[in-house]
């Protein structure tokens, strides 16, 4: 396949890529636009882009709002009740339906790479068992890496380290906790530690649901980063949520993001979820409930940006669409420069990989030929026009195409 035309991020010319054998051959500037010869694909100035990554999604959950009942507050403790209430409707038949149908949802907005927690606080560990199944029959289509994740916590639900084990046997990628929901916060170090213990034992990724909560004295990240620097993981381990770092007074960040720099761990935030969910308890001032990302970003730390949940008992909306996630991101966040603009892009492509630890990504000669056409020429333009993803190609073959967007006339303009 060869695609003609495109923009390339942060390069002016536009470029000819050639994919043979599902990986990249040739990248060419061009000297001015080309015209269409036969199996061309004519990008027509579109901003090609390494495919979007998700790196922080419930699929065992997703599509199952109000089911069997709302959660009434929008506060997450209530959906954790209200997902105990849906648990025991599952079945492998039903999360087989539920995940085609959200993963053709992701597909459609450019996301080639899915990290997705399942919960194994289930003695059937069918959510998990499903995902995983599902990873491997899907893996020329999409990437998918499955979290075993404790949501009703690790060492406070019965047999839930026998769980995690078992979890791991049945194929888990990536070892999960939850040290703030733990009973006691002594239960919750102890968590940290043998999540890590289990990642060296055998050779894991790390990705903790962390500090997720308003509460300035649930300070699990100092933990868990600190195990992460004396096991030597660095950028295995994940922290995702740590919105109690909204909380956090200053001199206290001050102390904790040296350990966060010297561990080099890497940090999800999900601001379309936090943003709702946290700050529950305050009336005005009211918190904004998402972590420090751009503080993090400044200290060199890797931040990226996930959805958490689509139309689930957390987050009733949401429609696969990380530029969404993006735009919201960095409002929530107050990253409104031009230069946040300009390089805005890497909180949902670069970043995500380096926290996924995918190989080869990116549009270069010898990687596999993936990649997306954005409507826009650069960072900035796609943030701006919010646009659909116009083409998504996986291993040099088309998996998504959709047609610009007709203008219309205003009725007014039209007689």
């Amino acid at each position: 396949m060869q695609i003609i035309n495109a923009r390339l991020r942060h390069q002016a010319a536009l470029h000819s890529l050639t994919m043979v054998d599902g990986r990249f051959t040739a990248i060419q500037a061009q000297s001015g636009p080309l015209a269409p010869q036969s199996g061309q694909y004519d990008a027509q100035g579109l901003l090609a882009c390494a495919p979007f990554i998700e790196p922080h999604i419930h699929l065992d959950a997703a599509l199952t709002a109000g089911e069997p009942n709302w959660n009434q507050s929008g506060t997450l403790f209530e959906g954790i009740e209200r997902w105990a209430e849906r648990k025991p409707l599952l079945s492998e038949a039903d999360i087989r339906r539920r995940v085609h149908e959200t993963l053709e949802l992701l597909i459609g907005q450019g996301v080639q790479h899915v990290r997705t927690h399942a919960d194994i606080s289930d003695p059937s560990l069918v959510g998990l068992k499903t995902l995983c199944a599902l990873r491997d029959e899907l893996k020329e289509k999409i990437h998918l890496q499955v979290v075993a994740f404790p949501q009703e916590g690790l060492l406070s639900y019965e047999g839930g380290l026998a769980l995690m084990e078992e979890a791991i046997e049945v194929g888990a990628d990536v070892i999960g906790g939850i040290p703030h929901f733990e009973y006691t916060r002594e239960l919750g170090v102890a968590s940290m530690q043998q999540v890590i213990a289990l990642a060296v034992k055998h050779d894991k990724l790390v990705d903790v649901h962390c500090d997720e909560t308003d509460d300035g004295q649930s300070r699990f990240l100092e933990v868990l980063a600190y195990e992460t620097l004396k096991a030597g993981l660095g950028p295995r381990v994940t922290a995702s949520h740590t919105t109690a770092m909204h909380s956090y007074d200053n001199a206290y960040c001050s102390k904790l993001f040296r350990l966060l720099k010297r561990a080099d761990l890497n940090f999800i935030a999900c601001p379309t979820e936090s943003i709702h969910l946290q700050g529950r308890f305050d009336s005005y001032p009211k918190r904004r409930g998402v972590t420090r990302v751009k503080e993090l970003d400044k200290a060199g730390l890797n931040v990226c940006l996930g959805q958490d949940s689509i139309f689930d008992p957390w987050y009733s909306l949401g429609n696969g669409k990380l530029l969404r996630t993006l735009d919201f991101g960095l409002h929530i966040c107050q990253m409104m420069g031009h230069q946040d603009f300009s390089r805005a892009l890497d909180f949902i492509t670069d970043h995500s990989a380096r926290t996924l630890q995918i190989a080869d990504y990116g549009i270069a000669v010898g990687n596999p030929g993936n990649l997306i056409l954005l409507d826009g020429e650069d960072d900035y333009s796609v943030l701006r026009r919010q646009g659909d993803v116009r083409l998504s190609v996986r291993q040099g073959q088309i998996i998504a195409q959709r047609p610009a967007a007709p203008l219309l006339t205003p009725p007014w303009l039209s007689a």
